[in-house]
């Protein structure tokens, strides 16, 4: 298991591997059963995928708004004098006309072949409300960069962004699959659709807006983790 050590300024930060909240973000602890309401944590990738990396909170007290006025930024919340003479103060501010930043002070150390990269949080998929902040991707080589310093964020008690830690370089290149491997897909594919009302026989459901769901990807992905403990 690969381990990251951090180290920040505002304990509030509470960075921890990002967490499914229900009832929250990720919906309701409904049964998967006909006539329950389907919510986000009902499907195994989106599951697995808010949860692969680390979780950030807003650290303050103090709730602050940001809005537009005539093609400004207006940052409304009194956040009091500065903690530390070495800080900027407050720690938002306006960067050009369509982003703003919050210092962050926070210092994720990985190993030389990787990297941090920011994400927006999970939540910001399954807000309707259109008033979760969109952490803009960055790419952080935290090996000789000790400090992350612009993100955005929204209100207290809530988590603001997400952080992924990956392989430095994406090292891959695209090719077409020969035709053997594709064939070999190809069958792989109609046995799984083929064996999918067996598989899912115990496991589906219609929600209470009549979409169809079925655990076929669940046993796939338990069989296939019991495999790799074997191994």
């Amino acid at each position: 298991m690969h381990a990251i050590k951090f180290r920040l300024a505002n304990p509030g930060l509470q960075p921890r591997r990002t967490k499914l909240e229900m009832p929250g973000w990720a919906g309701k602890p409904a049964p998967r059963t006909d006539g329950s309401h389907e919510y986000p944590w009902h499907c195994a990738p989106f599951t697995e995928g808010a949860q692969y990396g680390i979780e950030i909170f807003y650290p303050y007290e103090n709730e602050l708004h940001v809005t537009k006025r005539d093609g400004d930024f207006i940052f409304a919340g009194d956040f009091g004098p500065p903690p530390d003479e070495d800080l900027e103060w407050p720690p938002f501010r306006g960067f050009g006309k369509e982003y703003y930043t919050y210092q962050l002070l926070l210092d994720l150390k990985v190993g030389k072949e990787w990297a941090v990269r920011i994400e927006p949080h999970p939540r910001f998929y399954t807000d309707p409300t259109d008033s979760v902040p969109i952490a803009v991707p960055a790419l952080l080589r935290t090996e000789w960069w000790p400090m992350i310093s612009f993100v955005v964020f929204k209100s207290p008690a809530e988590p603001m962004l997400q952080i992924l830690v990956l392989p430095v370089t994406a090292d891959f290149s695209l090719a077409p699959m020969d035709e053997e491997e594709a064939a070999e897909r190809e069958m792989r594919g109609r046995r799984i659709h083929a064996s999918r009302p067996t598989l899912a026989a115990e496991s589906t459901w219609t929600s209470d807006t009549n979409t169809v769901f079925d655990g076929t990807y669940r046993h796939l992905l338990r069989a296939a983790k019991a495999k790799a403990r074997e191994q």
